[in-house]
């Protein structure tokens, strides 16, 4: 070890050893960096963790010890090198592969650096970022090389240069001679071997030329310049892959139409020497590198390219305005965003040609008045600087016509400054800190016709001065009034403010599109009902009671969005009218106008859901329908069965919606008229079958019917066009699947069915971009831990967080029993170990867990939960909701907004960072690094009594279901499994086109923390607790008893695809809980492991693969209810669940029940099959393994997974990529201690063994001395049923 006073280093080690550790211990100011050599071959194998180990012991890998204060100097200097590279985000710029490093200035010490960037992603503790800082796993987000690393195919794009036979000409009256030649920039240089730096070269310019393949002499290329005046030389390689390497580059140039070189993105600190032989460049790109002013082919030199039009040096990072490129007179286009420049040199104002100047995202505060020499100047960008006023050098430019000043820091807009700017017309000053509006005469505006003045504090805005206004963003403002000039208004955008009153004066003649949604409106402004030409009127979200007749019946508007306001009942229809889109959701209507379906006939779209409407209008009479509908949403209102008859008037409906009414039958003879029907969700209904003329609905790609009384499985599986069908949740005992399945189905899921036998058939799945996990026996029984991770267009990261995000919880539980530190390294740990698949992409991310309070593990149970994105868990608390998390999003969170901007990323007009993501917060997106962080936000709750159930959602669940309204539609719901897939349901009955995700955690906490009943309070809000009977002997806390249900859908519009499970235990959709009304059955009593009860069974856990899972059972029991679901669910590749067996024996009868099934013989073994399919790419197709008969009761399975995707409205289909599926068959399952969990389960009452007669007395007789040993009921639990045992899932 070699030792220089404070600062330490060690040279040429791959690995720590003990010395190295003790080392390291005695200060945290001291560590390591891991430098790569210059083989980016080998070196990027290390981004990931699983190679890590690998490329460790590699050569060109090894560590060097150092201390913060060690300098890039003294460790070049160790090692022999001239300088250190540092490159930030793996090996990935956007999505390009192109190494970009910064070589490091010999006085910056490079631990610091590593040590401020993870100080930056959320570390705090000094010891862990020391910790960190010495995996190599690192290397994905930061790495430092000796050698600048580059690789061959960025070199071709750069310079190709060799030796070769050079004969110029067409005719062989030349002979062929030994030459240098170069290929750079739009030029082929060719001069001789020997005095090539000062003998004579020839240069041929290749834009518009040629490049052919000489057939008469092996790697023999042909470069010809254009014009009439063409000269060429003939080029004979050696090999074939120079040959290639050649004829590719060159060929990119002779194909262009102007003289353009892009050197973007290669860590470039000067041009090439040869480029400056290519005269007749007009464009250079030189985005994304590290170019330094004096060098030989520096920023200084730039000015000796004579026809130099555009220069792009964005993301430079210069910090000084190179003052020599104002010598470029030639330049019409400069672009020197995000460099970090603090002023402008006076000599701007000698570039008299530019026409367009970009620099936005720099510290800018002021600009010069010699920039108002710029008279051509058209386009002038300097968005997101310091600006806190529009500089008044804009009114010398009379050639520009915009104010772009998005992000900057202006606080009052001054309307005089703008009278003055006859020039402007369109002003952008969104994400400003604008308060107040300031006129200062009473002169109009005749000139500005766009304003944007989105994301701003302003509580009243008045620009009635402004006649000449076309447009008016003003979105997401704190706005109470609004006045506006009528005269040549066409658009405006005021949602999301707080506005009672909109004035504009006069009728605005020209308006076609008016959004007022999400305000406090109570009736439509009078001027809009007078509006003549009016397209488009969204005032949803606001506190409407009417819908105005002259609005309804309006002779233009053809889009009207009423959703989610007081309206009780819309106008009588007289006339006819062109409305096309109709949305009334979320009212209160009991009824629509008899009128509206014979006067709109040109209605296509309809959502009148959740609603009370009990009948429906008839369509137009006649013996042809007139009718155009084609989408109708009528899901969550009270339609019974006297509204099928009326859906026949409407022939060409494709999309049908009526969840969660009332309906207890769908006549055939109706149903066999919608001959164009493409999807139909019937789910929450109470019914008995589908009708057999559904096989008559050739175009049906989607049936959704999951939570009703189906005892028979319809005639489906003949349709052609069938890819998805959801059955869950019904009372399916029988299913026969034929030998030739359709080929367009992708999944059938008939999970819930208790009593169902099936005969196995593969399936392919389909894949969503959201990813779910449950553990309900977690670190060893002692906690329960849930998840939900959005990858929005990625599926690769939610499967990856998926897989390891539990595990690494697990680990960082073990380290620290602060739930605010643990929380957070689990976040910040997995974002590493999301390797080179982190770099470009980016996830959402959400994770509950429950576990014993540290203050009092014996009495209560505490819940953290800690969230990135947009993912959201919210609690039910006494039936009220109370939200866990924060949104991370540019729109809703304005201190990370005001972040975001502070450092400079360019937030683009929908509100993405750098065009990419909403997100300020998610794990993964290294390249977005420092703009996106990882850190998460966390909070912490002891659970209470009150505490009844938990929901995980996705950001498109939360877009459209508020908090109340997700905790009043699955509170009364008892299995966790229908909860979850009622959430989705309604979701994409409200407009969801989206992946959507939930779970559903029904959780019975009672006294002192245990979730027994016999300790417990029995609570009166959710039902579907489960419970179990009482013990003697308390054992030490686990995790308090819960039953969930998962289940994730793609869009809206169909059903495109579902995953869905119950975690845990469930209950049927036939009894509910004690309490919640009289004459209702009574729910089981819940145990917890506090509490266990005397096992009679045994539990065991195989972990397997499923996406669509049933049992084969002569009990009735399947696998469908008890576990976790703990898989991905993707849109673009496999999906893998895990899923729990449990075997146990029954204990008892539950006479209460016995209707749904007779009480057996508990020493009767179960007998059945457990078919899971499982979709992986590196298995084999079709391989059936039958389960062995076990000795033991098979249980219900806690986990389900199935999924159903659905074709878009338009008719296409999500891709899916060919894969392969493995049916794999669980019997006995091994015992696992870490990795997974099994949860508190007991039997339903429906699955309750069969005694034979010829054993019923010994039955009894073994009951009856059960019961003796056990304690007597509590008097408040007199009424209680006695159900079967629960046992806690062994480890």
């Amino acid at each position: 070890m070699k030792r220089s006073g404070s600062r330490n280093c060690l040279n040429r080690r791959s690995r720590f050893g003990s010395r190295e550790r003790d080392w390291l211990r005695e200060d945290v100011k001291r560590g390591c960096v891991y430098l790569y050599g210059a083989d980016t071959s080998t070196a990027t194998t290390t981004t990931t963790s699983s190679a890590s180990s690998a490329s460790s012991s590699s050569s060109d890998l090894h560590l060097v010890l150092c201390t913060v204060e060690t300098p890039a100097s003294e460790i070049c200097a160790g090692e022999g090198r001239e300088s250190l590279y540092l490159q930030l985000h793996g090996d990935l710029v956007r999505y390009k592969c192109k190494n970009v490093l910064r070589r490091l200035e010999p006085t910056e010490r490079p631990l610091q650096i590593v040590y401020e960037y993870l100080s930056r992603l959320g570390y705090d503790d000094p010891v862990r970022i020391q910790e960190e800082a010495t995996n190599p796993d690192l290397g994905c987000m930061l790495r430092f090389y000796g050698e600048k690393p580059c690789q061959m195919d960025h070199l071709d794009r750069i310079l190709l240069s060799g030796i070769y036979n050079v004969r110029k000409g067409k005719t062989q009256l030349h002979k062929w001679a030994e030459r240098l030649v170069v290929l750079c920039g739009t030029c082929l240089i060719v001069s001789s071997v020997k005095d090539c730096q000062t003998g004579k070269m020839h240069i041929l310019p290749l834009v518009g030329g040629k490049v052919e393949e000489v057939k008469r002499r092996q790697y023999s290329l042909a470069f010809s310049s254009a014009g009439a005046q063409a000269q060429t030389y003939h080029v004979s390689f050696e090999t074939l892959a120079e040959y290639q390497r050649w004829q590719r580059q060159a060929s990119k140039v002779v194909s262009q139409r102007i003289s353009t070189v892009d050197l973007s993105c290669y860590s470039l600190e000067e041009v090439p020497e040869h480029l400056f032989y290519s005269q007749d460049i007009t464009y250079l790109n030189l985005r994304h590198n590290f170019m330094q002013l004096e060098r030989p082919g520096g920023l200084d030199t730039l000015y000796k390219f004579s026809q130099l039009k555009g220069l792009n040096l964005s993301h430079n990072k210069l910090g000084l305005f190179p003052v020599l490129l104002c010598e470029i007179s030639t330049l019409t286009e400069l672009n020197l965003s995000c460099n970090g420049f603090h002023d402008l040199p006076s000599q701007i104002g000698n570039l008299l040609n530019l026409q367009t100047l970009c620099l936005d995202g720099n510290f800018l505060n002021t600009l010069p008045e010699e920039l108002g020499n710029l008279q051509q100047l058209s386009s002038l960008g300097i968005s997101f600087n310091n600006f806190s006023q529009i500089p008044e050098v804009y009114e010398k430019l009379t050639m520009l016509d915009k104010v772009v000043m998005a992000g900057n820091r202006l606080e009052v807009l001054n309307l005089g400054l703008l009278n003055r700017m006859s020039h402007i017309k369109h002003v952008d000053l969104r994400m400003n800190h604008l308060k107040t509006v300031v006129i200062e005469n009473l002169e109009g505006n005749k000139y500005i016709t766009h304003m944007d003045l989105r994301d701003n504090q302003l509580t009243d805005l008045d620009l009635s001065s402004l006649c000449s206004l076309e447009q008016l963003h003003c979105e997401r403002n704190q706005l109470r009034e609004l006045t506006l000039s009528g005269f040549s208004l066409r658009t405006l955008y005021a949602s999301s403010n707080r506005l009672t009153a909109v004035n504009v004066y006069p009728v605005p003649s020209l308006l076609t599109s008016l959004e007022l949604s999400r305000n406090l409106l109570e009736c439509v402004p009078d001027w809009a009902c007078e509006a003549k030409k009016i397209e488009i009127l969204d005032v949803s979200y606001n506190l409407l009671t009417e819908v105005p007749m002259r609005i309804l019946s309006s002779l233009s508007l053809r889009k009207l969005m009423v959703g989610h306001n007081h309206v009780q009942n819309l106008p009588m229809l007289v006339e006819h009218i062109p409305l096309e889109v109709l949305d009334i959701q979320h009212n209160l209507l009991t009824r629509l106008p008899d009128t509206l379906f014979s006067k709109a006939l040109n209605l296509r779209y309809l959502n009148a859901s959740a609603n009370s409407l009990e009948s429906l209008p008839s369509a137009c009479a006649g013996e042809e329908s007139l009718s155009a509908l084609q989408l109708l949403y009528l899901t969550n209102n009270l339609l019974t069965d006297q509204c099928v008859p009326v859906l026949v008037g409407h022939p060409h409906l494709r999309i049908l919606h009526l969840a969660n009414n009332q309906l207890q039958t769908f006549p055939a003879s109706k149903l066999n008229k919608l001959e164009q029907l493409e999807e139909l969700n019937l789910s929450g209904n109470k019914l008995k079958t589908i009708p057999t003329t559904i096989a008559n609905c050739k175009r049906l790609h989607t049936l959704v019917a999951h939570s009703n009384n189906i005892s028979i499985f319809p005639e489906i599986l003949q349709l052609p066009q069938i890819q998805f069908v959801d059955l869950s949740c019904n009372d399916l005992t029988e299913i026969l699947i034929p030998e030739a399945l359709p080929a367009a189905l992708q999944d059938l899921d008939l999970t819930g069915n208790t009593n169902l036998v099936l005969e196995h058939k593969t399936l392919d799945t389909f894949r969503l971009c959201v990813s779910s996990l449950a553990v309900d026996n977690f670190a060893e029984g002692v906690g329960a831990v849930y998840g939900m991770f959005d990858g929005d267009r990625n599926e690769e990261l939610p499967r990856l967080l998926q897989c390891t995000m539990a595990d690494v919880l697990l680990e960082e539980v073990q380290q620290s029993t602060n739930d605010t530190i643990f929380m957070a390294n689990t976040f910040l740990v997995s974002h590493r170990k999301l390797g080179m698949a982190g770099q470009k992409l980016g996830s959402s991310a959400l994770l509950c867990y429950i576990r014993p309070d540290t203050a009092d593990p014996t009495s209560s149970f505490s819940l953290t939960v800690a969230n990135v994105g947009t993912c959201q868990a919210v609690l039910c608390r006494g039936g009220k909701p109370m939200p866990l998390s924060k949104v991370f999003s540019l729109e809703q969170d304005s201190e990370e907004a005001q972040r975001v901007k502070d450092q400079k990323a360019i937030i683009t007009e929908d509100n993405k960072v750098n065009g990419v993501t909403c997100c300020t917060r998610m794990l993964g997106c290294t390249y977005l690094y420092p703009w996106i962080l990882p850190k998460p936000h966390i909070s912490s709750t002891t659970l209470t009594i009150q505490d009844e159930l938990l929901i995980l959602g996705n950001k498109a669940l939360w877009e459209h279901l508020s908090y109340t309204d997700a905790v009043s539609a699955v509170r009364h719901v008892q299995d966790p499994l229908a909860a979850a897939k009622k959430l989705c349901t309604l979701a994409q009955s409200y407009g969801c086109q989206d992946n959507v995700g939930a779970i559903v955690v029904y959780l019975n906490i009672g006294e002192e923390g245990c979730t027994c009943e016999m300790n417990g309070l029995s609570l009166p809000g959710p039902v579907g607790f489960a419970s179990t009977t009482t013990i003697k002997d308390p054992l030490k806390p686990t995790t308090p008893s819960s039953s969930s249900g998962i289940a994730s859908e793609f869009s809206s519009e169909m059903s495109t695809s579902e995953v869905s499970s119950e975690v845990g235990s469930t209950a049927s959709d036939e009894h509910n809980t004690v309490g919640l009304d009289a004459g209702l059955l009574p729910r089981p009593e819940r145990r917890c492991s506090l509490h266990p009860t005397p096992n009679s069974g045994v539990f065991q856990r195989q972990p397997s693969c499923a996406t669509f899972s049933s049992n084969q059972s002569d009990n009735g029991l399947d696998s469908d209810d008890d576990q976790p679901v703990e898989g991905v669910i993707t849109n673009g590749s496999k999906v893998e669940v895990e899923v729990d067996i449990h075997c146990c024996r029954g204990r008892e009868n539950s006479p209460t029940l016995a209707e749904r099934s007779p009480a057996p013989c508990p020493e009767e073994h179960g007998r059945g099959l457990f078919w899971g399919i499982r979709r992986q790419n590196s298995v084999n197709s079709g391989i059936l393994l039958p389960a062995s008969k076990d000795k033991m009761e098979l249980q219900k399975s806690p986990s389900t997974s199935c999924l159903y995707g659905k074709k878009l409205s338009n008719g296409s289909i999500v891709p899916l990529e060919e894969s392969l599926n493995l049916i794999e068959v669980a019997t006995e399952a091994p015992k696992k201690k870490t990795g997974y969990f099994a949860a508190p389960t007991q039997l339903e009452p429906e699955d309750q063994f069969v005694v034979p007669r010829d054993l019923e007395e010994e039955v009894k007789e073994q009951m009856k001395q059960h019961q003796e040993s056990r304690p007597e009921p509590e008097p408040n639990e007199e009424d209680r049923t006695e159900l079967p045992e629960e046992f806690d899932t062994a480890l």
